[in-house]
């Protein structure tokens, strides 16, 4: 999931500091992504900080294969700061391989353990070390809380940060954040749909979307998921090719907007220029050059009615006139 991802932002991380922010570096698989691949993106410098409940600290781990770790002693779960400046010959073949990030690692230990302060915890991406880090990073990567993630994005856009965090797809419709979708500050990376994600061991089993790994892992699979980032990509730049035409008939018009409705994305029409309601999934595809974002229809008042019923959310947007027209 995070490397098939990340492998179109390649360009964007060189003589970057990334910081992961909300990410255990004993577990975390985007600490182990730019772990394993400093020297090829050309970073700068790789910070992750976790919150005070680190299942695996105070043990000996292999970052690369979770299987293999040995207890050296039992300290109780604290946060820390893993920072790694560079990757050195550790093996002194000559040459920087996968195996030097290892052995950096876990001979050097290159981590300081978080205080946090009076008003949160060590290690939450809102305590003063954190926000401190945060301003020194160029790039954050990350999957922060779902529960704050207005909070998290706020304080992005706040310090001014480049970034490509992980997050649910209604997400979109939040008052706090489609604003900068809107104004084409925030948008959606490659990836999107359901995602397994790793659980606490104390997590409940489920029936559906959830599994056990060999190792005794808990997994949870979640959908909606996608990427938000303001790093540039060439997918938002190519138009959506349009092959519907329109007629009253086929899209009808919401009884309290003055737009019509499409159901589907593939389905919005060649040769119409005015409002029009989309899915939220039309973010994916969404073009800034061929498409302008007007509001959104999530809540309350504020929600398309079609033939006397709600419809579930919408984007309104409209083609822009610029646009070389299909015949």
């Amino acid at each position: 999931m995070i490397e098939n991802e990340l492998k179109h932002y390649k360009k964007h991380f060189k003589n970057k500091t990334v910081f992961c922010n909300c990410d255990d570096p004993f577990e975390s698989n985007f600490f182990k992504y730019f772990a394993m691949n400093f020297n090829a993106l050309g970073l700068k410098k790789l910070i992750a900080t976790c919150y005070c409940s680190s299942p695996v600290f105070g043990l000996e781990v292999d970052l690369f294969d979770p299987a293999n770790e040995k207890k050296i002693f039992l300290g109780k779960k604290r946060a820390i700061e893993f920072r790694i400046a560079e990757i050195p010959d550790m093996n002194g073949d000559g040459a920087i391989s996968l195996e030097d990030a290892e052995l950096l690692i876990k001979n050097r230990r290159p981590y300081r353990i978080l205080k946090g302060d009076k008003n949160y915890p060590a290690g939450d991406f809102r305590s003063e070390e954190c926000v401190e880090l945060l301003k020194e990073a160029d790039i954050v990567v990350t999957n922060p809380p779902f529960s704050l993630f207005r909070e998290y994005m706020a304080q992005l856009v706040k310090y001014k940060k480049e970034f490509l965090i992980i997050g649910n797809q209604n997400n979109v419709c939040y008052n706090e954040i489609f604003p900068l979708i809107r104004d084409n500050k925030v948008w959606l990376g490659y990836n999107n749909g359901h995602f397994w994600f790793r659980v606490p061991s104390s997590y409940e089993e489920k029936k559906t979307d959830f599994k056990v790994d060999e190792t005794g892992q808990k997994w949870r699979r979640m959908g909606n998921i996608c990427w938000f980032t303001n790093l540039d990509t060439e997918r938002r730049h190519e138009n959506m090719t349009l092959f519907r035409q329109y007629t009253s008939e086929k899209y009808p018009r919401y009884d309290n907007f003055d737009a019509i409705e499409v159901s589907k994305t593939v389905d919005i029409p060649c040769d119409y220029y005015g409002v029009i309601g989309v899915p939220i999934t039309f973010m994916a595809k969404h073009n800034p050059e061929q498409f302008e974002i007007m509001d959104v229809l999530y809540s309350g008042n504020h929600r398309a009615i079609l033939n006397g019923r709600q419809v579930f959310a919408r984007i309104l947007i409209r083609r822009k006139q610029h646009e070389n027209r299909t015949p």
